[in-house]
C-alpha cells in the first residue's frame, strides 16, 4: 500500500475511499494515545452506486497495512499504540446503511481495533 506518490509517480495517489492503495493520513491522537488511520470520503452517501463496495475494499487495505505489520515497520514509534480507524466523511450515513457500518465496526473491535465515523465540518458543497 502506497502512501504517496514516491514511488516514481509524477503526482501523489489521489486520497479517498475511492482508492484503497492510499492510508489517506496517519496521525497519533495525544488525547487517546492512538494511532489514527483516517479514511476520507468528500462524496454525499449513495453519490456513487459502488461506494460501499470502495469503503470496504479501503477498510480492508487498512487492515491489511496494520494487521500485516506495514504500518510497525513504517512508523515503528506506533507499532505499540492502540489503533483507531477514522472515517471522516461530509455528512452522516444513511440509515439503511447502519448494518454495512455496525459490521465494519464489530470487525475492527475483534481486532483490538476501533472504527470512528464523524462528519468533517465545514465541508458542505457550498
Amino acid at each position: 500500500m502506497a502512501d504517496t506518490g514516491e514511488d516514481g509517480g509524477e503526482s501523489p495517489e489521489p486520497r479517498g475511499v475511492h482508492n484503497p492503495r492510499v492510508v489517506d493520513l496517519i496521525t497519533r491522537d495525544p488525547v487517546t494515545d492512538e494511532v489514527v488511520l483516517v479514511m476520507l470520503e468528500e462524496r454525499p452517501w449513495g453519490s456513487e452506486p459502488d461506494q460501499l463496495r470502495q469503503l470496504e475494499a479501503k477498510f480492508n487495505s487498512y487492515l491489511e497495512y496494520v494487521l500485516g505489520g506495514h504500518m510497525a515497520r513504517q512508523y515503528p514509534d506506533y507499532a505499540k499504540l492502540s489503533v483507531r480507524f477514522q472515517l471522516d466523511c461530509v455528512e452522516n450515513p444513511r440509515p439503511e446503511d447502519r448494518p454495512f457500518f455496525s459490521s465494519m465496526s464489530n470487525f475492527a473491535a475483534s481486532e483490538e481495533i476501533r472504527l470512528v465515523v464523524g462528519v468533517m465540518r465545514g465541508q458542505s458543497g457550498s
